[in-house]
């Protein structure tokens, strides 16, 4: 029997949400397995950084802006890199937001906003990207779901639709796209310490509580997420499809822990 190896040599990433938090670690981990990546934003200062980055890994990257909320800068992206690298084999995305609010009061707006980057913009990046894998009958795409795609966490509404929403969307083009060779997944992170959460974590009530229902009793570190992306983008998982990867410590396994 042959082994495929967890590795991702000649391979090309692209890491959309891919210069902070959750992404740069994704970004950071597929470079250290081979592949040159793209990790790209909104901000160049932090494109830049994260680029920088990659080449110390010894790794071919660019360095190109993107937004998920405009279709036009995603397909700029996918031609600018295919143009370096004639193709593109793996696309993660990492773009997300989110809000604390009851819901009885959430603005339309805001609502809208964080729908829109978080699952009109997982869509827009499948497609773009999606159309060049189907072409070249061959792509690992990797989405980002949540612990609330699954339960809920208290006034985040729109977040945990969005996010159940993104879960259904993978399975949806994993079933529409595995004929082309093109494999979806999606990784359901725990609760993971990065920058913008660390004041929202410790020393909370609500961070205990995701202390305590968590059984290995800590919060993640996002290089903890690298494995199950370079996982789902190998080809060690060319017979996984429409699966969502969840990777929490124990928290969705969780019921009495005392």
């Amino acid at each position: 029997m042959s082994y495929t190896p967890l590795e991702l040599t000649n391979k090309v990433a692209v890491i959309i949400g891919g210069t902070s938090g959750i992404g740069r670690a994704i970004a950071h981990g597929m470079a250290e397995a081979g592949a040159d990546v793209i990790p790209t934003s909104r901000r160049m200062d932090q494109v830049d950084a994260t680029a920088k980055e990659i080449e110390e890994r010894g790794r071919r990257t660019l360095r190109v802006t993107s937004d998920v909320c405009d279709r036009q800068s995603l397909q700029s992206l996918l031609e600018q890199t295919v143009n370096a690298f004639r193709k593109v084999d793996i696309l993660v995305n990492c773009a997300g937001r989110t809000k604390r609010n009851p819901t009885i009061d959430f603005p339309d707006e805001e609502w809208n906003a964080i729908i829109d980057t978080n699952l009109n913009g997982t869509l827009r990046a499948c497609q773009v990207f999606g159309r060049h894998m189907i072409e070249r009958q061959y792509g690992r795409i990797v989405n980002i779901a949540s612990l609330s795609t699954f339960v809920a966490l208290l006034e985040v509404a729109p977040y945990s639709a969005s996010k159940a929403a993104v879960a259904s969307l993978t399975k949806s083009l994993a079933v529409e796209w595995a004929p082309y060779g093109v494999c979806v997944n999606a990784i359901a992170p725990g609760v993971f310490e990065t920058p913008l959460n660390t004041k929202l974590l410790h020393g909370t009530a609500r961070g205990n509580e995701f202390i305590m229902r968590t059984p290995m009793k800590r919060f993640g570190k996002v290089e903890e997420l690298a494995g199950a992306a370079i996982f789902l983008a190998s080809d060690a998982a060319s017979f996984v499809t429409g699966e969502i990867l969840v990777v929490d410590g124990g928290f969705l396994a969780s019921g009495v822990n005392q």
